[in-house]
């Protein structure tokens, strides 16, 4: 059979297009699976879903990687996992559940078991032993549960307290964010007085607005309120976070646009940083800290914007890198509310922004902790995004970096 001079032009042309496909697929090397949940109708009240892509290891853009599962409830509204990345546990209010989900190496999630509370779950945390999962719930009061874990499974509650205002034990405390301290000895509550907090109106409690509640963690899990607990914290916190040395906790104050620093006193009591607090953008709704400790990101949500710092080591100390307003490294789409560094490499920054039912994808300068958007910002997902998370694939470490 012959072909003429034209055809076997095209021909050419079409075995070196296949080729360079070929050729630029191989080079897309997944090194994690970020997980976003949301909802898999167009309101938030849908039916939830879990959304799991994967990120390229040159470029930090995500593509599909899994089937959607459902989130085992309705509005999900938080994310948490085990510290070997082998159980991924999602909150939802829709039903009051908390659902546990094995992650498998090609990131396919299978659901493994489920616990319904007797109130509205908020946020979720696990300590890095793997032994027990805190959930703060309640929307008209507020309680944290201490779950017992066993390889991934959630078992009985082996703590329950009710966040109370000393002096003011009948005001109305409203959960908001909980941390487990790296060294396992710790647990603290973000909340808020809403007795006190009543922005435009009048309110029925002189106490102030924003705590935080700390509570040393027993051999066996039992829960004791450290002293001089609760702490103050502004007038409405809205995250926490804690960096890997455990010496140190930060707060975002949604309120008052600030970032609130302790220092973990060895007592696990916490001392405030006297140099704060420190300006965010507006409406800080989430926070992180990367894998080395020496960088951390906020989620503005007003702003449409991540909020960048270097963390001082020997005090903890925030710097801000770039100014706390959208800039073009750090801008993100309508209404960030969550965020998370892949800990593959800790070089990807990926938001969770609700009213843009997408991820904003962020590449992090390992030097200087400075942001650059990724490839193709932003990425959709399912309506209403309100949690996401990654998890790394195969065996990577995070590069050390001296600073």
């Amino acid at each position: 059979m012959k072909f003429s001079k034209l055809s076997q032009l095209a021909l050419v042309s079409a075995v070196g297009l296949i080729v360079a496909t070929l050729l630029t697929a191989c080079q897309l090397v997944t090194i994690d699976f970020v997980y976003v949940a949301a909802s898999a109708g167009a309101s938030a009240g849908s039916a939830g879903q879990i959304y799991g892509y994967a990120t390229d290891a040159q470029s930090g853009a995500i593509r599909s990687a899994i089937t959607p599962i459902a989130s085992g409830g309705t509005s999900p509204v938080a994310m948490a996992m085990t510290s070997d990345y082998l159980n991924l546990y999602v909150a939802n209010q829709g039903n009051k559940s908390v659902v546990h989900f094995t992650i498998a190496d090609s990131g396919t999630l299978t659901l493994a078991d489920s616990i319904t509370l007797p109130n509205t779950p908020v946020y979720l945390a696990v300590n890095q032993a793997n032994t027990f999962l805190y959930v703060i719930s309640g929307t008209s009061s507020a309680t944290l549960t201490e779950y017992a874990l066993s390889s991934g499974k959630i078992g009985s509650a082996t703590a329950t307290v009710s966040l109370t205002l000393p002096g003011y034990p009948t005001d109305t405390i409203l959960p908001t964010g909980v941390v487990a301290l790296f060294n396992n000895n710790a647990v603290y509550v973000a909340a808020y007085d809403q007795s006190a907090y009543n922005p435009g109106g009048t309110t029925s409690s002189n106490a102030n607005p924003g705590w935080v509640f700390g509570y040393s963690v027993g051999s066996s899990g039992a829960l004791t309120a450290v002293s001089g607990s609760p702490y103050q914290a502004g007038v409405k916190p809205s995250a926490l976070a804690t960096d890997p040395t455990s010496r140190f906790v930060f707060v975002t104050d949604y309120a008052s646009n600030e970032l609130i620093g302790y220092t973990v006193l060895s007592t696990n009591v916490l001392s405030f940083m006297i140099n704060g607090p420190f300006k965010t953008g507006n409406e800080p709704t989430s926070i992180t800290v990367d894998p080395r400790g020496i960088y951390m990101y906020i989620t503005n949500s007003l702003d449409n914007s991540v909020s960048e710092y270097s963390i001082s080591l020997p005090t903890g100390t925030p710097s801000t890198i770039v100014a706390a307003t959208s800039g073009a490294g750090n801008s993100t789409a309508t209404d960030p509310v969550s965020i998370t560094i892949e800990p593959s490499l800790g070089r990807y920054v990926y938001t969770a922004n609700r009213l843009d039912n997408s991820l904003s994808g962020f590449k992090l300068n390992p030097e200087t902790g400075a942001l650059n958007t990724t490839q193709a910002t932003p990425y959709p997902t399912g309506a209403y995004p309100t949690a996401v998370i990654s998890v790394p694939h195969g065996n990577h470490a995070t590069q050390s970096i001296t600073k």
